[in-house]
């Protein structure tokens, strides 16, 4: 293979900078090569609207998928949460790493705990997902919270909480891990009080589908039990007919007997931001051994959410 540099497209923010540099290591030590940056702005980063307005998280993939396709860059790396479910043909997802934890997680004042924060408590968060379960959560507890709306990087999320604007954040523990400021975090949230999103904590490192020498050398990254995970995840949200911005979480939980993992738990969850209905249903069978066999489990989960009412819930979002 060649030594020439490899040029890997990335987002400019401090997070997709941070991740996009692990996978440059890691791919440079499979390869041989050197990997280069080309950094690229999309328009989720200029914009300062709220991502349901604009259409959802996609809207920080299409400029990296458009240096991809002018020959710009030899690969991306894009958060996998981010990439709608519609796989264009021109391009493959050579690799998809071992996921990071794909928990939700708080940064609040005073070092609070989720369940310690006072009544009338302001959470930010710019998610419909997120926004939608923690309502939820408040109202079968009894607790008294008031979800935020907001936008920006990480650094601008913390800081509304050291300035006082907000009681607490929510972002997701993979980026601060990858960030290396896990050590903020004040709480991670149950799964079972708020499901991540679909592919939440992963990597996807795409290609194009013609570069077969590519596509090999990046498939060394490839962690097949993430990849049947977020793809019974993501067939679930198209199944749904939702995009990266509607309040749909789902998680897929690889179940072990001992050293062998031998089942697969898909959960899934949609509710209206303000958390009055939801639908929340899991399916558990043995682990998928083919792509077909997990998309296929993420279409029989979203179909029995949708006999349940699901498709009504999910017009809503964040204002």
């Amino acid at each position: 293979m060649s030594t020439k540099a490899l040029r890997l497209g990335t987002r400019r923010s401090r997070l997709a900078m941070a991740q996009s540099g692990q996978v440059a290591d890691a791919v440079s030590q499979v390869t041989g090569r050197p990997v280069e940056l080309v950094e690229i702005t999309t328009y989720g980063d200029v914009s300062r609207e709220h991502l349901a307005q604009i259409g959802g998280t996609g809207v920080f993939v299409t400029a990296l998928r458009d240096a991809l396709a002018r020959g710009e860059v030899d690969f991306a790396v894009h958060s996998l949460k981010d990439l709608p479910t519609t796989q264009p043909e021109d391009l493959v997802l050579a690799a998809v790493p071992v996921r990071e934890d794909p928990r939700d997680v708080i940064v609040a004042r005073d070092a609070l705990k989720f369940t310690d924060l006072p009544r009338g408590a302001r959470i930010g968060t710019g998610s419909p997902r997120r926004m939608a379960q923690l309502n939820a959560y408040a109202r079968s507890h009894g607790l008294d919270l008031e979800t935020v709306p907001i936008r920006g990087n990480v650094d601008t999320r913390i800081r509304y909480v050291h300035d006082g604007e907000l009681d607490a954040v929510v972002l997701a523990a993979a980026g601060l891990s990858r960030l290396g400021r896990i050590d903020e975090v004040t709480d991670f949230l149950s799964i079972d009080t708020v499901l991540p999103a679909p592919g939440q904590g992963a990597l996807a490192i795409e290609c194009a589908a013609d570069n077969a020498s590519l596509i090999a050398a990046l498939g060394e990254l490839d962690d097949p039990f993430t990849r049947v995970a977020v793809t019974a995840e993501r067939s679930l949200l198209a199944a749904l007919e939702a995009g990266c911005s509607a309040p749909v979480g789902a998680l897929a939980d690889l179940l072990a007997d001992g050293q062998i993992v031998n089942e697969m738990r898909l959960r899934g969850v949609v509710g209206t931001t303000d958390g009055s209905r939801m639908v929340q249903l899991s399916t558990t069978g043995p682990v998928p051994e083919t792509h077909d066999g997990a998309m296929a489990l993420g279409r029989e989960l979203a179909a029995e959410m949708l006999a349940q009412g699901a498709a009504g819930l999910m017009g809503e979002r964040a204002l």
